[in-house]
């Protein structure tokens, strides 16, 4: 039997501002990526969120991304190695500290937006991301872009890479994902997600934008959790899962 994660950014609420269906989605994934401040998240929604996750058993991860509180980490930066060494570090320590508090152990870490498609083609930033995962605990997963830089650094550095998919972004023929500055960067239908996700867990390779069919591994599927139809995509993708006799299960 095949056995893939789900896996969702949660925790991406700030101060006065509620972003994402946090609570809905829950029941329907099996790991959870929590925002530790730079993107995302305050002290007070990482702290109830961790407890949330904790209280529906799914496995969790941090999710540090780049200083850019106004653009949602989500525009490029000019940032260095160093800097970005730093930045995980610092972001991973203080959802640690969380996790620790509240009785829970840390999983995996994640990079957000824009670092995380940096990451996927810049091996000097890829390598920052794994070293710094690998000094902070060893046995922390990472989740990347599938056959991106992210394997690379994390087989350099022996941590265990989670190459991920996305249910709702389009592809390029390199593997990458579609900027989402363009107009067909995300997939708004359900039932193309769903077909989606299903050829990249049952065949291991997605259809580009281009046509071509590039080969890929499905270890964990990405469900954002800020889209206006996010919980009915998530309800779907896992009852179309299961009905594939497809088994659900953290890393």
């Amino acid at each position: 039997m095949k056995v893939v994660d789900l896996n969702c950014d949660l925790g991406e609420s700030f101060g006065a501002y509620n972003i994402g269906n946090d609570d809905a989605i829950l029941p329907y994934v099996s790991s959870v990526n929590i925002a530790c401040g730079f993107h995302a998240g305050d002290p007070s929604v990482m702290h109830s969120t961790v407890a949330k996750a904790l209280e529906h058993r799914v496995s969790i991860g941090a999710h540090p991304g780049l200083p850019d509180l106004i653009g949602f980490g989500r525009r490029m930066m000019h940032v260095s190695p160093d800097e970005v060494y730093d930045y995980m570090i610092y972001q991973i320590g203080a959802l640690d500290g969380f996790i620790r508090a509240l009785g829970g152990k840390m999983n995996h870490v994640k990079p957000h937006g824009a670092l995380y498609n940096l990451a996927a083609v810049n091996s000097e930033i890829a390598d920052a991301i794994a070293k710094a995962i690998y000094k902070v605990n060893p046995e922390l997963l990472l989740f990347g872009l599938a056959s991106s830089e992210f394997v690379r650094a994390g087989e350099k550095y022996n941590l265990r890479v989670v190459q991920e998919v996305f249910a709702d972004r389009t592809y390029q023929s390199n593997g990458t994902l579609t900027n989402r500055t363009e107009s067909n960067a995300l997939i708004t239908n359900e039932e193309d997600a769903i077909r989606q996700v299903l050829q990249m867990v049952q065949k291991g390779n997605v259809q580009a934008v281009d046509g071509t069919i590039v080969s890929i591994a499905a270890h964990t599927i990405c469900i954002h959790g800020d889209g206006v139809h996010a919980v009915d995509y998530a309800k779907s993708i896992y009852n179309a899962l299961q009905q594939a006799q497809i088994n659900i299960c953290a890393p």
